[in-house]
């Protein structure tokens, strides 16, 4: 055992575990986005469309955060730009529970999603400056895995805190949020690389410089696939589950599934995969996620649908450190926190268009269509993980051996970049 958990959390660096250790307080305080629904229905008397509204805003401020925060960054510096966001998360967290006209809320939450998802690419982007790419895959599993604890146990922690008081969801929120922002501001350095001396100055341009990435945008064009299919968990899965006959309390059992799976064996991922080639694992992986979610067009109970959940589960395992680490190796040092924020963006445009893409389908062609349609576009996603790999992994080779603005700034563009990941 002693090994083991030497060789699945051995050797990262120290400032690595001070990121974790803020990723793992942040999430066991995040009460707020699990109720937030529930909270402006039940309590503030809202109507369901007002709610969705609120929302809404919280994910076009998202959105727009990813990729300020991206920019911001590589320019300002990883270590600002995350407290800025994070004590501003804490304020606006602290503002919102207090917030009590309508047009309030909606202002609040949506600068609050604004400073919330600003922090993410500046995180990121310090893990693969500390965190030598070898080392990686560990890494975004431990980070992943801190995640998800936090996640469940802060589910069940906002549960008893409503029953309470609602207040309480969002003062403990904003308070682990503030403990984070302080391990921050005592425990991080500065991680952005400098320009050495010399060097060609970093043309202007934001995220236009990333988008000139045409491997890049590829990888994320590909990815986007795989987020609709893996987010209908979240919008047609509960759907089919209630049209046969289940409640929202076995929805509830059948999916905390996911978060078991996860916290119990994400960390011996990274020696299952390792030596493996990360194009082949992205797609082992996607096939897996369809395969969990083709087979829901048959299922027709409560042990049936558990078991679709524990499959594509074990699809997601796979996928989300190797997608991290492909990600990061793609990422040219001064460029980190533009790519990062995309890939934070694509995700967002993921979970946005899987409701709207699954409900229509579900609605007008039906679930088997929808199950099986799940399926389909996995085989797509995988397939395109292998067509595209090889360019990948030389785009990867050409950053190791040289990192600095993205390759295809300074080389003429080929023919064969035509498909992404």
């Amino acid at each position: 055992m002693r090994g083991w958990l030497g060789q699945a959390a051995g050797g990262l660096p120290r400032q690595f575990w001070f990121l974790w250790v803020g990723t793992l307080i942040n999430r066991l305080g995040s009460f707020v986005v699990i109720f937030l629904a529930i909270y402006l229905t039940s309590d503030r008397h809202f109507s369901q469309s007002q709610a969705g509204l609120v929302i809404g805003l919280y994910g076009v401020g998202g959105a727009i955060g990813t990729t300020v925060g991206g920019v911001l960054a590589d320019r300002w510096g990883r270590r600002p730009t995350m407290l800025t966001a994070q004590f501003g998360a804490a304020a606006l967290m602290l503002t919102l529970g207090f917030a009590y006209d309508y047009w309030q809320i909606l202002t609040v939450t949506f600068a609050l999603g604004v400073v919330t998802e600003a922090v993410r690419p500046a995180f990121s982007a310090m893990m693969v400056d500390v965190v030598p790419d070898r080392d990686r895959v560990r890494a975004f599993s431990l980070n992943y895995w801190a995640i998800n604890l936090g996640f469940a146990l802060s589910a069940v922690g906002a549960g008893l805190a409503a029953k309470a008081d609602y207040l309480l969801l969002f003062v403990v929120d904003a308070g682990s949020t503030l403990v984070t922002a302080l391990i921050s501001l005592a425990f991080l350095k500065e991680t952005k690389p400098a320009t050495t001396h010399g060097a060609r100055k970093q043309p202007s341009g934001g995220l236009v410089m990333a988008l000139r990435d045409r491997t890049y945008v590829v990888y994320l064009i590909i990815s986007l696939g795989g987020v609709i299919v893996m987010m209908q968990h979240l919008s047609t899965l509960p759907i089919a589950m209630a049209a046969d006959g289940l409640s929202a309390a076995t929805y509830g059992w059948v999916i905390a599934v996911n978060g078991v799976l996860i916290v119990l064996g994400q960390l011996f991922v990274p020696r299952l995969i390792e030596g493996y080639d990360r194009s082949r694992v992205l797609a082992l992986a996607a096939l897996i996620i369809g395969v969990g979610f083709g087979l829901v067009a048959f299922a027709d109970a409560a042990w049936f649908f558990a078991l679709t959940v524990v499959i594509w589960t074990l699809g997601e395992m796979l996928q989300s450190p190797s997608n991290a680490a492909t990600v990061a190796a793609l990422s040219p040092a001064t460029l980190r926190g533009r790519y990062q924020g995309l890939n934070s963006l694509n995700w967002s445009a993921g979970t946005a268009l899987a409701p709207v893409v699954g409900g229509f389908t579900q609605e007008h062609l039906g679930d088997a269509a929808l199950w099986i349609g799940c399926f389909g576009l996995c085989v797509l996603v995988a397939v395109g993980h292998l067509i595209t790999g090889p360019r990948r992994e030389r785009r990867i080779e050409q950053l190791l051996a040289g990192p600095g603005l993205p390759p295809v700034v300074a080389e003429p563009v080929v023919d064969d970049d035509k498909l992404r990941l």
